[in-house]
């Protein structure tokens, strides 16, 4: 891919002093960002949030204790005055679902990048994708792993880590949809994804961080169980007391719409996050092993969520809220 060069005023970093409790997030608002937040903080990091511009400020990162301040990783000049008297950036952005591709995902990258670099920023946490090495058909993960090598070739001191899946997408994708009676959306493949709850990879994340054995190594975060969507439902219906209204697409259609996207250049974008999707729907495992990696962090197995424990604790919450709003209408129906 090519490489856009940034120019960046290297006197900023030049006598700055550097505290090494001081980290930029990146993607400080995402699903992942805002868990990486919450732990720099509780663990007693001096937090500063890198946040696009936007009509609604984020003002919870400020309520928690972080400092926010507004750049654009599209916007490469934005980008320097933002990691000054920054000792570690953990990169969690990606474009948003609108947005072409490189857009953020390489071009933004790349800027950033090339800014720690030039800025004597010590040390690059950057979350790529599992198995994006295997994949280059498919836009995303192909730009993930030549972000990964771009890293690896700046001499930049890095940690790499690779996730398989969040357990926090499947309470929008599956457990919402099925309380409230709506169809839920699966496919007829195989597909077996060791998700992770995103509170875990956090704390794993800052644990890495602070092990010399973990720099510039690329690790693997999965989950301690591999599911495929039905196996996930079928535990969603359990915990719920309900059957699920499911539609299945099958990954021949996933196929031909990719296909026949490919045809307008208007709708490229939809083909390349289609091919994602086509991924995610054949027989490929989103897992890895994690022994060698729980004794590199010092990590016991037994301190890492399941999937089962994350989804009972959602269902039986929002049952019991479900149950105390329902005796609330029942008062409310004697006293008026």
């Amino acid at each position: 891919m090519e490489v856009i060069k940034t120019v960046v005023p290297t006197s900023i970093a030049q006598g700055t002093p550097v505290r090494p409790t001081s980290i930029l997030v990146v993607g400080a608002t995402g699903t992942l960002g805002r868990q990486v937040v919450r732990r720099a903080l509780d663990e007693g990091y001096d937090v500063r949030c890198l946040v696009r511009p936007r009509p609604a400020p984020a003002d919870f990162l400020r309520d928690w204790g972080a400092t926010v301040v507004n750049a654009d990783l599209s916007k490469p000049e934005t980008i320097p005055a933002t990691l000054v008297g920054i000792h570690t950036v953990i990169d969690c952005a990606t474009g948003r679902p609108e947005e072409p591709i490189r857009t953020v995902d390489w071009e933004g990258k790349v800027a950033l990048i090339q800014c720690a670099k030039a800025m004597g920023i010590q040390k690059y946490v950057f979350y790529s994708i599992h198995n994006c090495d295997k994949h280059p058909e498919v836009p995303l993960m192909e730009i993930k792993h030549c972000t990964e090598k771009f890293i690896q070739d700046t001499g930049l001191d890095y940690t790499i880590i690779r996730l398989c899946g969040f357990m926090q997408g499947l309470i929008g994708q599956y457990a919402v949809p099925i309380l409230e009676e709506k169809s839920v959306w699966g496919t007829d493949a195989p597909t077996r994804i060791a998700y992770m709850d995103t509170q875990d990879v956090a704390r794993l994340t800052f644990i890495a961080m602070r092990n010399e054995k973990a720099s510039r190594k690329l690790l693997t975060f999965a989950g301690p169980r591999a599911w495929t969507t039905q196996e996930v439902i079928t535990l969603c219906e359990r915990l719920a007391g309900q059957d699920a209204n499911v539609t299945t697409v099958p990954v021949a259609v996933l196929r031909f719409t990719r296909q026949l996207t490919r045809f307008f250049q208007w709708t490229n974008d939809v083909a390349d996050r289609l091919a994602f999707s086509e991924v995610l729907s054949s027989d490929t495992i989103f897992s890895a092993p994690m022994n060698d990696t729980y004794q590199l962090l010092g990590v016991e197995s037994k301190d890492i969520l399941t999937l089962e424990k994350y989804l009972q604790d959602y269902f039986t919450n929002i049952l019991k809220k479900l149950k105390d709003l329902k005796a609330q209408s029942k008062q409310t129906d004697i006293f008026f």
